[in-house]
């Protein structure tokens, strides 16, 4: 079994990597790389202040805080734990800690103190927790304002029954350990999104959690199921996003990353798809992705019905250390979907499976030259084997957490 110290130095290897690959820096050979972790390994601690926590789970998000039987007082410690494409996004972790005593929404223009409405509004960073378990059923979306962390943890916390999150045209964010379900199209109503701002509002797609000209985002260990439209979308521009730890039921379109075919804008798009369980009543979309560079790795797919990844206009997708169990629907073993396009064209896409497990006859079908540059773009973290993926999710979803113990 691996020691906590070498559990530190391949989580700081890999820190190194991606630190290498997000700022576009040529890719350096393994000894180059080790030489730098071990030049850089105090400093490196002590400028993300992660302190570091090995549960030993091969989950480093996980690992970095939900061993500290304390996290209640040191919450805000959770916005060094990402990793990914959206690692930089610190939420409210600059700001005080709000908490929301009050589960309704009458007035989504004069919100009331105390609402999740509120909270998410206000101008400062602001970290948001909960005082005892609610159900929020909110009247409009809830458009979210930059520097903002929804803590779900201690508490049984739902966004639920009518529109859900909005994330838009705003940045740092965190969604962390909320039951997000059953989301509704609002709109033709105005909201407001600012202390100083309110405007009309068209109708919405009804989303679980909507991303639009959004950037450092990071969603996580959240439970999403049947929403009108997508789970989790990200559209026009939205960059630097990470998605991990999340149970996904009970739902059709899953996840779409790019907004149109024709909206290139979406070629600077980086997401990390991480550590989630796509499980019972999925049908597509895990995820669609157009233009941008999408790393989806040690995800655990235990249902499908058409496909489970898929894309258009050309994505780059770097599929690692991900589970696929195929349905037994004779027609539904494909793992992708290369869509609306012949395969002329589709075969210079660069989509790749690299130590995935294919269960039940599931297959991936690759394409394109596998140029390294376009992968390391889109390698935003060092995959662990396929065959740790049930024990790396197996906590994914909201967690059930106790003050006073480890989560």
């Amino acid at each position: 079994m691996a020691t906590t110290s070498s559990l530190t130095l391949l989580f700081l290897i890999a820190l190194t990597l991606q630190t290498l690959i997000i700022n576009c820096s040529p890719v350096q050979d393994p000894e180059t790389i080790v030489e730098e972790v071990h030049r850089n390994i105090n400093a490196s601690m002590n400028r993300r202040k992660l302190g570091y926590f090995s549960c030993g789970t091969g989950n480093p998000m996980d690992d970095c805080w939900r061993c500290d039987p304390n996290w209640e007082k040191n919450r805000q410690r959770l916005a060094d734990c990402a990793i990914g494409f959206g690692k930089q996004a610190i939420g409210g972790r600059d700001g005080r800690i709000y908490v929301v005593t009050d589960s309704g929404d009458d007035d989504p223009v004069n919100p009331k103190p105390g609402t999740l409405r509120y909270a998410v509004i206000q101008d400062e960073p602001l970290w948001i927790t909960f005082a005892r378990d609610m159900v929020i059923q909110l009247k409009e979306e809830l458009l979210m304002n930059s520097f903002k962390t929804i803590d779900g943890r201690g508490a049984s916390v739902h966004i639920a029954g009518g529109p859900c999150i909005t994330i838009q045209f705003v940045t740092n964010i965190i969604i962390h350990g909320l039951h997000i379900h059953d989301c509704k199209q609002g709109g033709n109503a105005d909201v407001r999104d600012s202390p100083r701002h309110y405007g009309w509002r068209t109708i919405s797609d009804g989303d679980g959690v909507s991303i639009f000209g959004g950037s450092h985002i990071w969603v996580d260990h959240c439970s999403l199921s049947n929403c009108n439209d997508g789970l989790v979308d990200a559209i026009h521009g939205s960059t630097a996003i990470t998605i991990s730890n999340n149970y996904m039921t009970h739902h059709d379109k899953v996840m779409l990353l790019g907004h149109s075919d024709s909206y290139t804008q979406d070629k600077n798009m980086q997401v990390t798809i991480a550590f989630n369980h796509f499980g019972e009543g999925l049908v597509q979309r895990m995820p669609r992705c157009r233009h941008g560079y999408f790393h989806v790795v040690n995800n655990d797919y235990t249902h499908w019905e058409m496909y489970a990844i898929g894309g258009s206009a050309a994505p780059t997708i770097n599929s690692q250390g991900n589970r696929f169990l195929a349905p037994d629907y004779r027609f539904s073993k494909e793992v992708t979907k290369h869509e609306d396009a012949p395969v002329s064209e589709w075969k210079n896409w660069n989509w790749r499976s690299d130590g995935d497990l294919m269960l039940n006859g599931a297959f991936f079908t690759p394409s394109g030259a596998g140029a390294s540059s376009s992968y390391a773009k889109a390698s935003s973290l060092g995959a662990r084997p396929s065959s740790l993926v049930g024990a790396i999710t197996t906590s994914a979803g909201a967690l059930n957490c106790k003050k006073g113990s480890r989560c």
